[in-house]
């Protein structure tokens, strides 16, 4: 899915056009950002595709929604 990956005043954020939804990004797996995956502040886990640390912000980018491994933690 495209994600636009932009800076705001209370840190980084992502913005889905195809669901016009925008959430902060709350945690990041690699601290420059790219490579990994991201969590949203409603949960979704989003993995991002491995660009320069320098990439300049707002970038849209094909992101893949991974799919929420708690459930699989609960019933284990």
């Amino acid at each position: 899915m495209k994600v636009t990956i932009r800076r705001t005043g209370n840190g980084l954020s992502a913005y889905v056009p195809k669901k016009d939804l925008e959430e902060p990004i709350v945690q990041t797996e690699n601290d420059g950002l790219w490579g990994g995956f991201v969590v949203l502040r409603n949960g979704w886990r989003l993995l991002l595709p491995d660009l320069a640390k320098d990439t300049q912000l707002p970038v849209t980018v094909e992101a893949k929604k991974l799919v929420n491994d708690a459930a699989q933690r609960e019933t284990s």
